[in-house]
């Protein structure tokens, strides 16, 4: 049926686990559910947006979204498929891991384990099935794994004139942008420049366009064929080097790495 026709089955019961796998390119605008949802992206990239941030999911990453946080989710490719168990939350409170939105690289062990959960697709999984203890153990294991958080965060706004300069960047990523070009192209001052960024975006100038090439550069890797020398002058990176180890700062994968799995 897929996941938007499925969003009121979430709920319905209330101590189950409900399994959904899904392989499409959608937006699912903004919901809530009861339960909290174990997501693991597989073959592309996902967005979450929360408030006035989004948050970028690359491909062999999971994340959790605890029970009741509004969120949109958009899934930008066709060939992705987002593998999602939503979970009971009587337990929740035995760890503070379920109450925080978190983006993870997924072991082999966890990725097994969601994989297995695709005979269960579109149903929910109760206490009284027998293999219950098979998801149970899968959301006991989550607050086990090593894994620090991954921090890529693009921050959103509805200013006109800050989409404008959004714009402006989004489309000139191969250039050597400063604060001092941006700020001319639009007639402001650096300093108004920088301020607007920090009141608007709540990040740098700097980060922000930073953050901006290194999604474009998960996109790239994900969907093209394109080499990694192309990619990283494409995304303004004059050295592979340089490009590599900014890439591995933000995602904790060597951009070749992100590739081969």
């Amino acid at each position: 049926m897929g996941l938007i026709a499925l969003l009121p089955e979430i709920d319905k019961l209330e101590e189950s686990a409900f399994v959904m796998h899904e392989k499409s390119e959608k937006l699912i605008p903004l919901h809530t559910h009861k339960k909290g949802q174990l997501g693991y992206v597989e073959g592309g990239i996902a967005y979450i947006t929360i408030h006035d941030k989004t948050y970028v999911v690359p491909t062999r990453h999971y994340f959790w979204i605890p029970a009741q946080m509004p969120h949109i989710l958009r899934i930008g490719h066709s060939g992705t498929v987002l593998r999602s168990i939503y979970f009971y939350t009587e337990d929740d409170d035995v760890n503070a891991f379920y109450r925080k939105l978190g983006i993870y690289p997924a072991t082999e062990l966890l990725i097994q384990m969601i994989n297995h959960t695709e005979r269960w697709d579109e149903k929910h999984v109760v206490r009284s099935d027998y293999y219950f203890d098979f998801l149970v153990s899968i959301k006991k294991l989550l607050p086990q794994l090593d894994s620090d958080a991954l921090p890529i965060i693009l921050p959103i706004t509805t200013d006109e004139r800050m989409l404008h300069i959004i714009a402006y960047l989004e489309e000139n990523l191969a250039e050597q942008i400063t604060l001092s070009d941006i700020s001319d192209r639009f007639y402001m001052s650096e300093r108004s420049m920088s301020r607007m960024f920090q009141t608007r975006l709540h990040i740098s100038f700097l980060q922000y366009f930073k953050t901006l090439r290194m999604i474009k550069a998960i996109e790239m890797l994900l969907r093209t064929n394109k080499s990694v020398t192309d990619i990283a002058f494409a995304v303004g990176y004059d050295t592979v080097g340089s490009f590599s180890n900014t890439f591995y700062a933000f995602t904790h994968s060597r951009p070749s790495d992100l590739r081969k799995k």
